[in-house]
């Protein structure tokens, strides 16, 4: 019952500004230490073995930490913390804030995009826009929702701790650049082996929810993709809603050619595609709390 009370607070509440204005969001006392890590041993002859024991300690302290919190009486503590690293109503409102600001004008729902994705938004037009927004909604659908909730419902709190240290790690040094390749390597290559069956589960919810198209096209798109375990949810968003995702974009200053995902779909998107997927995510969010139960049966006390 933990999941479940942690789900439906973080679906009520999100992130209530009055309290991250006021105190460090925990995912950002978490990026502060990556950074000290990054800083102090990204260097020198040794970076992937650096990377590797960096990561083998944030792993150790997350663990130890979550356990620390399961000591503490009754269930509370778990249910607030798990609310506080979950993140559906948060992603929900960062995508609906892309559709209400391209209803105002494409400049603002430019500004709005650009908070949720890496990606060049300076000179999108609203089709592109509104791509960036679904399918930063179906990765981190999977990402911030799905996987968390997998590991909290089968390891309690320290599992939920590790796989959010570990999505944190990836995301700031997980990049395949010069300064990061061998440093990031361990981070990116663990965040995607956590994220590789909650990338499929997130896939198949969304395909229940429709089942526009047969589960081995969207496996097939998938496989298309530059990211393992991104392409599953992405693809299966794009036949949900027969609209065309990834393809081109750009990345500081150079465009790269993705391949579409669903190629034969729509590809002229606008705002009311964007809500469109935003009922897809709290439909796959109900089905992630009876996922959620179902672990919890299934695992031992």
């Amino acid at each position: 019952m933990t999941v479940l009370f942690a789900m439906l607070l973080d679906a009520v509440m999100g992130e209530p500004k009055w309290l991250w204005d006021r105190a460090p969001h925990p995912a950002v006392l978490m990026g502060r230490v990556i950074d000290t890590l990054d800083q102090r041993y990204n260097q020198g002859d040794h970076r992937k073995r650096n990377g590797i024991l960096a990561l083998a300690g944030l792993i150790i302290g997350a663990s130890l930490l979550g356990t620390l919190i399961t000591l503490i009486p009754g269930i509370w503590a778990d249910v607030i913390v798990g609310a506080i690293l979950l993140a559906q109503k948060s992603l929900v409102d960062h995508v609906k804030a892309v559709a209400t600001g391209l209803i105002r004008s494409l400049n603002h729902g430019r500004k709005a995009v650009a908070m949720i994705v890496s990606r060049d938004t300076s000179d999108m037009d609203e089709s592109a826009v509104s791509r960036s927004a679904i399918e930063s909604g179906a990765e981190n659908l999977s990402d911030g929702v799905v996987a968390p909730v997998f590991w909290f419902a089968l390891f309690g709190l320290p599992g939920l701790l590790v796989y959010k240290i570990t999505n944190t790690a990836d995301s700031m040094i997980g990049y395949k650049t010069d300064k990061h390749q061998d440093f990031g390597w361990a981070a990116a290559r663990f965040d995607d082996l956590l994220s590789w069956i909650p990338a499929r589960l997130t896939a198949l919810m969304i395909w229940i929810t429709d089942r526009n198209a047969a589960l081995w096209t969207i496996k097939a798109d998938a496989q298309k993709h530059r990211s393992p375990n991104a392409g599953w949810p992405e693809a299966a968003m794009a036949y949900k809603h027969n609209i065309a995702l990834a393809g081109p974009r750009s990345y500081n200053g150079v465009m790269s050619d993705f391949a579409y995902v669903n190629p034969m779909g729509k590809k002229d998107l606008r705002a009311a595609d964007i809500t469109a997927s935003i009922q897809t995510l709290w439909q796959v969010w109900g089905l992630t709390i009876v996922l959620a139960l179902i672990l919890a049966l299934i695992t031992p006390a």
